[in-house]
This record gives structure tokens, C-alpha cells and sequence, in this order.
């Protein structure tokens, strides 16, 4: 089974397109704990054990490698354990590492995500052309590839949206990705940008492929859900995933009470509203 047959099978099993991310702050942690990786971990597991509790599930989780190593080792023992224990409960972990490098190098940060940290996807980027996509894909045929592509921050038009060619380079970018296609590779597109995600699912149909979309940017950073859903639903619903992460993580800090119960609710409600745009 490939990776976009596996997204397909998680979106049945938990009708969810949502991607929770887990991006730790200690500052907003509220728990108990002067230990690093125990306060990370300790944080991370209760919102698990609520999630799994009232069956309130994402479709999957995505660690930002970048918000553990800030911590050093405890931060990066934290992220390797939390891993483990989110798969072992059956949610598939994407690694938000954007890798960009070539050969050996390349080599070794592909072990390093699926033989160390035995992670089900990872995010790269392309700038480096398909011999730094490669060693990722070819090793790890099963695993998911989500390359940057047209991403959510304010200034990633000075480069993505360059002309090439009389085309913008993220639309080049998306025409690789349907060449270099393994069955796993998909592309990060923002949800801030809703007409250029559009314009990349219909860069993809001209190959006569689907390429799983990660979409970030609903929540804080204020994309717009409703016409995020409304655009992937005719694009096979099932492949794609949204992801929140603060606004699920630190939930209690609008809502109040228990941290878990919270963020539990947090993904509830997300649900709730993307079944309701797709008309479930």
C-alpha cells in the first residue's frame, strides 16, 4: 500500500481531513513539570489519552522537528518518544523537517526521518532540484513526500511567485512533483493562498493525477476554511489533510479549563465544521 492509498484508508477510519500539529512552547505548557522532555512529552500525551478517550481524532499529527531541537537533546528525546506513542495509537506522524540537500547528505536525513525517527511522511523542499528529492523517494517508496510548493508565510510570493517561462515558479515547482511522482509525493500549499492552491490541484489534473495537498495556515494565521474545503472537496477530499496547530495545542487559552480537554474539543469543532462545508 502506498502512502496516498493509506491517506485515503485514515480519512475513512476517522473521518477527518485534519492534521493537528505539535509544535511545544514550555512557556504555554501548563504542566507541572521542571524536566524538559517529561514536560513536553507529559503535554503532549495527555491531549492524546483525551483525544483517544472521546474518540475526537485528526486524521494525523505533525511535529515541527524545529520547535523539539530548540530544546536540545531533551527536545529531540521528547519529539523520538512522542512519535513512537502516536503511531503505537495508530495516527500517522508527518515531520515537518524541510530537508533540502543532495546526495549522501540527502541520504542521511532520510534515514535520520524514516529509519530513526520511523516518521510516515516528511516535508522537503525543492530548491535543490529532483536529485534532493530523490534519495527520500526511492529508498522509502511507502513513505509520503510533501515538498513546499506555495507556502502560507507573507513574503513567499518574492520568490514563489516569480514568472518562469510565462508561468509562476510555484505552478513549475507543481508540474515536477507530477513527474517525479512515486505514489507518495504531495505538495505544501497554504491555506492564506486558496486561488494559487486551486491553480496547483489543476496543475496536477493535467498529468491525470491527485497529489496529496498539506495545507497550512487555518487558525492563527487566518486562512480561510470554508474556501479551503469548498476548492479540495472536487479534488478527492480524502488526500488531503488541514492542519492547526496552535489553535489546537493551546486551546485552553481561549476556552479555558483542562489543556487536553480542550484541545480535544478544539479538534471536535474543526471537524465538525469541515464535515459540515462537505456536507457530511
Amino acid at each position: 500500500m502506498n502512502y496516498r492509498q493509506s491517506l485515503s484508508n485514515y480519512y475513512i477510519k476517522y473521518n477527518s481531513i485534519l492534521c493537528m500539529g505539535m509544535d511545544p512552547i514550555l512557556s504555554k505548557i501548563p504542566v507541572q513539570e521542571n524536566d524538559t522532555k517529561k514536560k513536553i512529552y507529559c503535554f503532549y500525551e495527555e491531549i492524546l489519552n483525551e483525544i483517544v478517550k472521546t474518540k475526537k481524532y485528526p486524521a494525523c499529527v505533525k511535529p515541527n522537528y524545529a520547535f523539539y531541537a530548540r530544546y536540545g537533546f531533551p527536545g529531540l528525546e521528547a519529539l523520538y518518544d512522542l512519535i513512537k506513542l502516536y503511531r503505537k495509537n495508530d495516527l500517522p506522524v508527518i515531520l515537518d523537517v524541510k530537508r533540502g540537500d543532495i546526495g549522501t547528505t540527502a541520504e542521511a536525513y532520510a534515514e535520520e526521518s524514516f529509519d530513526f525517527f520511523e516518521a510516515d511522511a516528511v516535508t522537503l523542499s525543492p530548491y535543490l532540484g529532483h536529485d534532493s528529492i530523490e534519495p527520500f523517494t526511492k529508498k522509502y517508496e511507502n513513505k509520503g513526500f510533501y515538498i513546499l510548493c506555495k507556502t502560507s508565510n507573507k513574503s513567499s510570493g518574492e520568490l514563489q511567485d516569480k514568472m518562469i517561462d510565462g508561468k509562476p515558479l510555484y505552478l513549475v515547482v507543481a508540474s515536477y512533483l507530477s513527474s517525479w511522482d512515486n505514489g507518495g509525493i504531495g505538495a505544501v500549499a497554504g491555506a492564506t493562498y486558496p486561488d494559487q492552491l486551486k491553480a496547483i490541484l489543476d496543475e496536477f489534473s493535467k498529468s491525470g493525477k491527485v497529489l496529496p495537498l498539506l495545507i497550512p495556515g487555518v487558525g492563527t494565521q487566518g486562512g480561510d476554511l470554508e474556501a479551503i474545503v469548498k476548492t479540495i472537496n472536487a479534488y478527492d477530499i480524502s488526500l488531503h489533510r488541514i492542519n492547526a496547530s496552535s489553535s489546537i495545542n493551546f486551546a485552553y487559552e481561549k476556552n479555558g479549563g483542562n489543556f487536553a480537554v480542550a484541545a480535544a474539543n478544539e479538534i471536535e469543532k474543526l471537524n465538525n465544521e469541515i464535515s459540515k462545508i462537505i456536507g457530511n
